[in-house]
Parts: C-alpha cells; sequence; structure tokens
C-alpha cells in the first residue's frame, strides 16, 4: 500500500485516478480484444495538468515493460521526432541502428537538397540565402514533397509555375546525391524512415510486451505529426505496426474529427477539465493538507487549476492564518508557506529567463543576495530545490516554470521594481550575447542561422533586451525575423513566439499583438505570409518618378525591331501552362557593362530606384540591438543603454515610499512605432517581388522592386531582377536599361548577363545576345540556362553544330529538364534526324506530361516518320491544353491533309523551323 502511496504522490496527480485506471487497464485488455485502444487523446486548456498525465502514463507503462518515448515541440518535424524517438530507446538499452543511421542520412541529403533547391529556383545562388530565394526554393522543395512541416511553402507557386523550376532541381538533386534512395529521402523523408521506424518498432516487439509512444504539445506537434501518424496507424503505406503499439497524444485540441472520426473506435478521448472541490480536497489530503479554511482558500486561489493546485499542496500549509490574507497576490500564495528568504527569492529570479539550466540560474543569481548567501556548492543544492518544484517541469535538460505560474512572478517583479527588473533584463541580454558572441566566432551568417545553439542564445538575447524595452531592438528583432523565415517555418515561429512572449512579459501589448498576428500568418500561409505581413510595416516607398530617356541606341532596335515568324508570336502568347517562363536563376547575379554602351556613358537607370538582391543585404548577424548600419542604435545611445523616456518612465518609482502598480505596465508612447531599416525594408520588398514573379505576377513583382530600389539603392541584384521581369514581360527597352544598371553595379553579374542576352536575342541581335551570353558562360561554365540560350543564338547566326553542342551540354547537365530535352528534340529535327528528335520529345514529356511544346513537336515528328495518327493526336493534346495556340493549329491542319491525301508533300515544316513551344524572350 505504502509503495503505491508513493507512486501516485510522485506527479501530485491522485485526482486523475479515472484517466490513470483507464490507460493501467489497457495493458491487461489484450489487442485482439475489441475494447483494448491503440490510442489515447488528452486535451484540455493549458495549465489543466496534460504533460503530467502524460509523464504519469508513460511511468506505468515503463511499469509494465514497456519501451516509451516522449515527444514535445523541441522536435519541428517527423524526422527530428524520430531522432528523439530514436536518443530515449537507446538510453532504455534498445538501439534503433538502421534508423539512426537513415537520420543521419537524411540530416546530410536535406542540406544537399535544399542548396541544389536554392540553386534552381531561387534568383541568385552566392552569399548569405536570401528571405524571398529560400522562399522561392523551400516552396519548390514543399510543393515536391521535399521538405517536412513546410506545406504552407506550397502556396507561393502553383503547380504550373512549380514545374518550371522542378527540371533544374531534380537536375540538380542527381548530380548531387549518390543513389535513387539518398534522393527519395529527401523527396519523402516521411516514407523513406517511418518503414524503418516499423521494422525495428516490430524488431523490439520480439523483447518488450508494449511499446508506448507519447506526442505531447500536440498543439504544436501535430501540425506535421497529424497526418503522418493518421497514416502510420489506419494505413500499411509503411508495412504493418505491431499490434502492442499504444500512442498518446496531449495538447489543447481535440482530435481532428475530419481525421481521426474513422478511427473512434480504437482510441479514447480524455478531456482534462479543472479539478473538482472533491478532486482539490483529495489532491490536497494527499499532502496532509485537511483544515476546512484551508481547503476553502485554496480552491478560491486556483480555480481548480491543477498546476496551482498542487502548487499550494506542495507547501503544506497547516492552519486559517496561513491563507488568511486575501489581498496576497498570487507570487505570494505560490511561496507563502516557503520562509527561506534565499530559497524566495531564487524561485523568483528563476522566472525571469524563459528557460533555466545551471548555468543561465548562476547567471540569473549573479550579483543578487541569494548568491552572497551562498557558496557553490550551496547553489547547486539551491538548484536542485528549484528543479523539484511542483510548477518547474524539466524538457531537454532545460527548466520551465509552467506559464500560470511564471506570468504573476514576472508581472510582480516588473511592476514593483521597474529598475530592478529592467538591470536585471540587461545583465541577463549581456550574459547570452557574451555566450553568443564565443559560438559566433569566426563562421559566418550562414553557418550561424543553422546552428541551433546559436539560434538559443540570439533568441534569449533578444528576448531580455526588449523586456528591458531597449528602442533599437523591436526593428532588430523583426530584421533577425527575416533571416529566421530562410532557415524555415519551424525557426520562424520561434521568432513570432518570441515577440509574443516577451510582449506579454514586458507588459509591451503592441509587441504581443505583432507576435500573435505574425504567428497566425506563419500558421495561415507559411513564411511567405509572414513576409505579405510584414510589408505592413514598411515605411512608404518613395514616390515613383516617370522613366528616363531610353538611350539612343535603345530606341533604335525597337525601331529596326524585326517582325518575328508568326508562329513564334504565337508561342510566346500561349498561356501559362504553355509559357514555362525559363528564368535565368541558378546562378547568382553578376556581369559587366554592356559592349555597346558610347565610352564615358554611363547606362540608363530606372528612374531613382535601385537596389539589391535579398541575400546581398548583410554580410552577417548584426548584434542584437545595434543600428542596422553597424552604427549606434537611436541616435548614438549605446546598447544596453535607457533611453530617456524610458528612463522617465522607470525612475519615477520611488521605491522607498509608495509603489504605482500601473508604472511597470505602461507601454512607453511609440515604442513599437518604429520604421524598420532601409536595408531590411528592401529586403522583404524583393521578397515579395521573388514570391509574385514565381507566380507569373512580374507587373506587380516589379512595382516591389521599384521600392526596394528606393531604400536600397547600390545592389545590382533589385536592377538584375527587374530586368528579367521586363525580359519575361517583352518589355525589351525596359529591360535593357535595367540590365545595364545592373551590370554596371557589378560587372560580374551572370544572372545579368544571361538576361540581357536573351533580351537581345528577342531584339534580333544574336550577334550582341552571343557575346552577351559567352560572357555569362565565362563566369559560369555550368550555367544550363544560358547555354541553351546560346544555342538559339547559334541557331539565328546559322551554326547547328554549335547549337548542339550547347544543347548537349545542357542535357549533361540538367537529364532531367524537359526544356533542355525540349530544345535539343527541335534542334535535331531541323538537321533530319528525327529518330533520335523524339526520344528527346519523349523524354521531355515523360519528366512533364503536361508541357504543351513538346507535345507540338513531337506532333511534327512523328508526322515527319509516316505516323500521321499519332502526330495528330499529340497536336489535338497541345491545342486541348492552349486551344490559342497557332503554330499548332496550322500544323494539325497539315497532318490532315496528310491523312486525306498520303501523297501530299510534307512541305510546311518551315513554319515551325526549329523553335520549339515556349519561349519567354
Amino acid at each position: 500500500m505504502q509503495e503505491l502511496i508513493q507512486r501516485r504522490r510522485r506527479a501530485g496527480l491522485v485526482a486523475r485516478s479515472a484517466e490513470l485506471d483507464l490507460f493501467r487497464a489497457n495493458f491487461d485488455t489484450p489487442p485482439e480484444d475489441e475494447r483494448h485502444r491503440f490510442l489515447f487523446h488528452v486535451h484540455g486548456n493549458a495549465g489543466v495538468g496534460k504533460t503530467f498525465l502524460v509523464r504519469e502514463f508513460e511511468q506505468i507503462a515503463r511499469e509494465r515493460g514497456a519501451l516509451t518515448a516522449y515527444v514535445d515541440e523541441s522536435a519541428g518535424s517527423v524526422p527530428e521526432a524520430l531522432e528523439v524517438m530514436c536518443r530515449q530507446f537507446a538510453a532504455q538499452g534498445r538501439r534503433f541502428k538502421s534508423l539512426e543511421r537513415l537520420l543521419v542520412s537524411h540530416r546530410e541529403r536535406l542540406h544537399e537538397a535544399e542548396a541544389a533547391a536554392l540553386a534552381a529556383l531561387a534568383p541568385e545562388a552566392e552569399g548569405t540565402p536570401s528571405a524571398g530565394s529560400m522562399a522561392v526554393a523551400r516552396a519548390g522543395l514543399a510543393g515536391l514533397g521535399m521538405v517536412p512541416g513546410v506545406g504552407p511553402f506550397a502556396g507561393i507557386l502553383d503547380p504550373a509555375q512549380l514545374a518550371q523550376g522542378a527540371d533544374r532541381l531534380r537536375a540538380g538533386l542527381s548530380a548531387r546525391f549518390r543513389s535513387h534512395e539518398d534522393v527519395q529521402l529527401v523527396l519523402s523523408p516521411e516514407s523513406a524512415l517511418t518503414p524503418v521506424l516499423v521494422d525495428e518498432l516490430s524488431d523490439a516487439a520480439a523483447d518488450v510486451p508494449w511499446a508506448v509512444l507519447l506526442l505531447d504539445t500536440y498543439e504544436q506537434t501535430g501540425r506535421f505529426l497529424d497526418g503522418w501518424l493518421h497514416d502510420l496507424m489506419t494505413t500499411d503505406r509503411h508495412g504493418l505496426l505491431p499490434a502492442t503499439i499504444v500512442v498518446v497524444t496531449a495538447g489543447q485540441r481535440r482530435a481532428d474529427p475530419a481525421r481521426w472520426s474513422g478511427f473512434a473506435d480504437h482510441m479514447t478521448a480524455l478531456p482534462l477539465a479543472p479539478f473538482t472541490e472533491a478532486e482539490v480536497r483529495g489532491l490536497l489530503a494527499a499532502r496532509g493538507v485537511v483544515a476546512d479554511p484551508v481547503v476553502a482558500e485554496v480552491l478560491r486561489l486556483t480555480g481548480g487549476l491543477p498546476v496551482l493546485v498542487s502548487t499550494l499542496a506542495e507547501s503544506r500549509p497547516t492552519g486559517p492564518d496561513d491563507v488568511e490574507d486575501p489581498s496576497a497576490t498570487a507570487v505570494d500564495r505560490f511561496l507563502k508557506w516557503e520562509q527561506d528568504p534565499v530559497r524566495r527569492a531564487a524561485a523568483l529570479a528563476g522566472a525571469l529567463p524563459r528557460w533555466l539550466d545551471a548555468d543561465v540560474f548562476g547567471a540569473v543569481l549573479e550579483g543578487s543576495e541569494a548568491e552572497r548567501e551562498c557558496g557553490d556548492s550551496q547553489l547547486d543544492e539551491l538548484y536542485g530545490w528549484l528543479r523539484g518544484l511542483p510548477f518547474v517541469g524539466e524538457q531537454a535538460s532545460r527548466l520551465r516554470y509552467h506559464d500560470v505560474v511564471r506570468a504573476p512572478m514576472l508581472r510582480m517583479q516588473r511592476t514593483w521594481f521597474p529598475r530592478g527588473w529592467a538591470d536585471r533584463q540587461r545583465r541577463l541580454a549581456a550574459v547570452f550575447r557574451r555566450w553568443r558572441e564565443e559560438v559566433e566566432a569566426g563562421r559566418d551568417t550562414a553557418e550561424l542561422w543553422a546552428d541551433e545553439e546559436w539560434r538559443e542564445l540570439r533568441l534569449a538575447e533578444s528576448y531580455h533586451l526588449l523586456c528591458a524595452r531597449e528602442r533599437s531592438v523591436p526593428a532588430q528583432a523583426l530584421r533577425d525575423l527575416v533571416e529566421a523565415c530562410d532557415q524555415g517555418e519551424s525557426v520562424a515561429g520561434r521568432w513570432t513566439r518570441l515577440l509574443e512572449d516577451a510582449g506579454r512579459d514586458a507588459g509591451l501589448e503592441a509587441v504581443a499583438r505583432w507576435g500573435r498576428e505574425l504567428s497566425e500568418a506563419l500558421d495561415a500561409g507559411g513564411t511567405h505570409a509572414v513576409m505579405v505581413r510584414l510589408l505592413d510595416r514598411l515605411p512608404s516607398p518613395p514616390p515613383l518618378t516617370p522613366p528616363d530617356v531610353l538611350p539612343r541606341d535603345v530606341t533604335d532596335a525597337v525601331r529596326r525591331l524585326r517582325p518575328r515568324p508568326a508562329a513564334e508570336d504565337d508561342r510566346d502568347l500561349l498561356s501559362a501552362r504553355v509559357n514555362r517562363t525559363e528564368t535565368p536563376a541558378a546562378v547568382p547575379p553578376q556581369a559587366r557593362p554592356p559592349e555597346e554602351a558610347s565610352p564615358g556613358e554611363a547606362p540608363r537607370t530606372a528612374g531613382p530606384f535601385q537596389g539589391s538582391l535579398p541575400g546581398a543585404v548583410t554580410a552577417g548577424p548584426a548584434p542584437v540591438g545595434a543600428a542596422p548600419d553597424g552604427g549606434e542604435p537611436d541616435g548614438g545611445e549605446p546598447v544596453g543603454a535607457v533611453p530617456d523616456s524610458a528612463q522617465d518612465m522607470d525612475m519615477d518609482m520611488d521605491m522607498g515610499v509608495g509603489v504605482d502598480e500601473d508604472a511597470g505596465e505602461r507601454e512607453p508612447s511609440g515604442w513599437w512605432d518604429v520604421e524598420l531599416p532601409p536595408a531590411t525594408a528592401a529586403r522583404i520588398r524583393r521578397s515579395q517581388a521573388v514570391a509574385l514573379a514565381a507566380r507569373g505576377d512580374y507587373a506587380t513583382a516589379l512595382v516591389h522592386l521599384r521600392q526596394a530600389a528606393g531604400l536600397a539603392p547600390d545592389d545590382s541584384g533589385t536592377f538584375a531582377l527587374m530586368g528579367e521581369y521586363h525580359r519575361a514581360r517583352q518589355v525589351y527597352p525596359a529591360a535593357l536599361r535595367d540590365l545595364r544598371k545592373a551590370l554596371t553595379l557589378d560587372p560580374a553579374h551572370s544572372y545579368a548577363w544571361a538576361s540581357l542576352g536573351a533580351t537581345r536575342l528577342a531584339l534580333g541581335n544574336p550577334a550582341a545576345a552571343l557575346a552577351d551570353l559567352d560572357r555569362a558562360l565565362e563566369l559560369e561554365p555550368d550555367y544550363p540556362w544560358a547555354l541553351i540560350r546560346r544555342a538559339r543564338a547559334w541557331r539565328e547566326l546559322g551554326d547547328p553544330a554549335r547549337q548542339l553542342a550547347d544543347l548537349d551540354r545542357a542535357v549533361l547537365l540538367q537529364p532531367d529538364s524537359p526544356w533542355a530535352h525540349c530544345e535539343r528534340g527541335d534542334a535535331l529535327r531541323a538537321a533530319g534526324r528525327d529518330e533520335e528528335a523524339l526520344v528527346h520529345f519523349d523524354r521531355a514529356l515523360t519528366l512533364d506530361p503536361a508541357y504543351t511544346s513538346a507535345y507540338a513537336s513531337r506532333g511534327v515528328t512523328l508526322s515527319r516518320l509516316g505516323r500521321h495518327t499519332e502526330a495528330l493526336a499529340d497536336l489535338d493534346r497541345a491545342l486541348e491544353q492552349s486551344p490559342s495556340y497557332a503554330w499548332a493549329r496550322t500544323q494539325r491542319d497539315e497532318v490532315r491533309r496528310r491523312l486525306d491525301d498520303s501523297a501530299h508533300p510534307a512541305a510546311h515544316d518551315s513554319a515551325h523551323g526549329p523553335e520549339h513551344g515556349p519561349d519567354p524572350s
């Protein structure tokens, strides 16, 4: 009996006896029995005791010999959750070796995939990746199912636009990965990892009676685990799970009825409510607290919330005098029966950081009375005491106060001692800054943002500076959020929660509100939606001015622009489905001024607006609180100094007289009404432009780029993008103007060189185009987009041998590119090599079954080979997909004539020429 009582006291959950009995009895019910449950879902509001109950379930399972794994919000994806499981299984003496090895491979391959996606889908590939380019890269990965946990990114690209970069992405993956299994590990990590998990669990089932997976904080983890778990438990897609698997999920929401309603007979929902009076009395009685006045006061103070009841019960009040003062603050009640002033001070101080370990605890107490009273050994003892408090939980070797206890502790310190509050927050920020600087020494920006330890320290530093109400920090926090978006939704979510937490804890409602809005945007639409929301914070852009007068040579070139063959014009007017706009992305922007600019003539600009690509804004992470340009924040005030208005706000409290409890709540007037640094604002504008262009909305993208250029006038990337987007819209004079500006700013801008070559080719100047494309390929020899464009220039110059040589190289570099195969097929057909051409058209359509121009080109080739019926089917398919495709209609009419009169010569191919399908030039 005594042992059973001790077990119940262990987690302070005597009141949850019904739930505990139900879970315990499940192990006595064979899996074959229809009463057995394979899934338990615990749900209820924060503070209701979900985590305590789940941990008690874990203990019960272990008592029954089960292998257990507990996962919470520290995991940000299915692969991360599997890593947590492997570590915990290993700690219990069961290594899942095959799964561990595969997870290591997944991490390596995912890093390579992100690099390939950036090269294939974003407009720049060198330097620090930008928010916009990473958004597009991850949009491609997400849209192709390559990145777990970032589904909302797929909204950036619709299927047609996603297909435009898929070929380049697959080629990049093929070049980087050693096997199909490596590619699959990134393309669909869950499908690659989960069968191995199932096999490992099946092997373990031979040695252990049960295996229990406990998935906590499901309101967070369920976003990526719920669909995976449903597939795992209700389908055989990943293999057959052993019948001895039991899963527990716990979160604030009910199980999704749309997903789990069909599983109702195999699961049990456990809704948790605050304790009833009887349950409160039972828990207090287990702690020896039975006096009615004491119980009544506990009921009044806690409202039955389990974490508060457990906290007060742990102190074991013995008489009515202990709970007599109804005006005492919530914090006084949490610690009222702890008489040791050192412990009381340590508990209050421990609430300041969002998480604690022994080092942070020592920093919290530095210079305090508790530190003066304690030696090192006593500090260790004090930390051990803190770990045992019922409102302190431990996750991943870190302590965290329960929110319902921490919040009143923070409010008391902030309102009673505002100067001390600010000083302690600055000291903690300085500690985290020092630790961060130690971690970041000698490392570049991209490496730091991928480092979990560095991010944790950066977050902690920013949190404490926000709590200290440093005026320079809000802009820096938003700037960091832009960087965090580069790392994906999981990391971005931590920065939006930073704003929520700091705003709430520091009494800064505007900050908290912004954090909530950004978190909602992230949940609804991924990091792209966060960028859109951030646009609302931008200052008004500079007024647009009329474009500059175009240079005479550009005007003359436009006048001399020869009409292209009707077939080519028709193809440029195809629907978005046909027009697979192949842009020169995949190479970072670099180049030199156009050769035909007269000596001393500066290339014209697009009015006053100039700028840079997103990744070119910063060379590394600025210190939190520092001004964007590296100078002193806020007119020269050093980081950590209190702005005068904040000092006035804090200093008006007379600690020796009465305390104005609202003083610490006053939000400084206009504290959050800050303009973003121009470089950050420009970066967000460019990110939005890249996302819009990925959807084909070049006109709106150009508006954002002009605004970005007005904010960051010296970066070539913005002009390179503007020029390319003008080219895609066939506004060639503006394209030439902006590309010239880009090349003036950066003479090694291969992206701009390639786009300039494509523009001049469209203007009917293949010789000049050839020179530009040669320069792009000098800078970047393995540049498939430039190779295909140069092949078109060779075609116009009447050099089919060099045309095919460039296309051979492009296909070699991008073997899975439908565009490259279709271009080569057209070149082979023009050379009379129809059988070889057919192979490439077939390959293009295998890679992209919706490639309209490939159907048209293959139809012509089949007709030339005498296979008129098949040819007619292909041309019909092309016209079904694009009824306005005039060239395909002409060729279909010709095939029909051939079918009607097999003796009619095939004399109409000249209308088509070597050009195939969608040409964005």
